[in-house]
């Protein structure tokens, strides 16, 4: 039996965070959801509302909040360019100022705290596939240094935290991540392949398709987060899938998928978008017993039908 905790869930109305809550409420602990509804959706957290061990609070997480919890899972912040590069300054304040805060709460409750990093945090990478000991080849001043820096920044207070006040931190960088639950407009590369081919719209491509993602199914990744969170690893460690897939082959494989009569349409590519992201996820491995066990095609089958589910609903 898991001895129940109080854990605060900063973006946990958000794809990964409602699917965290999900699971964390299912095992017993007390589990508060804490969003600002930017790109977290009430629909995602509808089936735990009535649930006794869980609390929904609509909260920005770069304002002060004081609340009592064993642990705090910082999933705050939009993860979609689309989406960060909207108010590029407000992604940097909920990055920076919402781990200042996070980091805050854990030092006054003797809280553990986990922050969400990325992979972004190694821009376009020179070395391949990425370890944790790699700094990065980041632009900090193109378009996506509001998200990439921010987390950046994110990941040294956390340390700082953790060296100058003793605050028990835990740090997981998050690479590539997919399933049910994400949303048809967030821009991602998964959810615009499939959304473009069940419409049978043009599959939209940037570049010419030979950079290459690594995809880690939902659940792994959840499983990922909560065993880096129990576990005694400081981090930073990757959570990801290290099977590496070309973009121009992802379209292939959702096209045929899908039964799309979609066509390959190819488009500038964007600034500073990576060539390559592929994580070593050995720090996983040997401290956490971890490893992404969907392979792509099987958790396809499931994102693909939940979209096409999602696009039926609305007509």
């Amino acid at each position: 039996m898991v001895e129940s905790q109080r854990i605060l869930i900063t973006g946990g109305a958000g794809f990964l965070g409602s699917s965290l809550c999900r699971q964390l409420v299912s095992l017993g602990h007390d589990v508060i959801c804490l969003d600002n509804y930017f790109t977290g959706r009430k629909s995602n957290i509808e089936d735990l509302l009535d649930q006794h061990n869980f609390e929904a609070l609509r909260h920005d997480v770069t304002i002060p909040i004081s609340l009592e919890v064993d642990q705090i899972y910082n999933l705050a912040c939009p993860a979609s360019p689309i989406h960060y590069q909207y108010d590029p300054v407000q992604t940097t304040r909920t990055s920076v100022i919402g781990a200042v805060n996070m980091l805050e709460l854990a030092r006054n409750t003797n809280a553990r705290v986990l922050q969400a990093s990325t992979s972004e945090v190694y821009g376009d990478p020179t070395v391949h596939p990425q370890t944790e000991d790699y700094w990065g080849n980041v632009n900090p001043i193109g378009i996506r240094a509001c998200y990439d820096e921010g987390k950046r920044c994110a990941e040294t207070l956390f340390f700082d935290y953790y060296r100058e006040y003793g605050v028990e931190i835990r740090v997981a960088r998050i690479f590539n991540t997919y399933g049910p639950g994400m949303q048809i407009d967030d821009g991602r590369v998964i959810s615009n392949f499939i959304v473009q081919a069940l419409k049978n719209q043009p599959i939209t491509i940037y570049g010419d398709g030979s950079q290459t993602r690594s995809f880690c199914y939902r659940d792994d990744l959840v499983e990922g987060l909560m065993r880096m969170m129990d576990s005694n690893l400081t981090g930073p460690v990757n959570l990801g899938n290290p099977t590496p897939f070309t973009m121009l082959g992802l379209a292939e494989v959702v096209i045929e998928m899908t039964g799309s009569n979609s066509k390959i349409e190819y488009h500038e590519l964007p600034a500073d978008d990576p060539m390559q992201r592929q994580p070593d996820i050995q720090r996983a491995a040997d401290g956490l017993g971890w490893k992404a066990s969907t392979p792509l095609h099987k958790g396809l089958v499931k994102t693909i039908a939940y979209f096409q589910q999602r696009l039926d609903k609305n007509g």
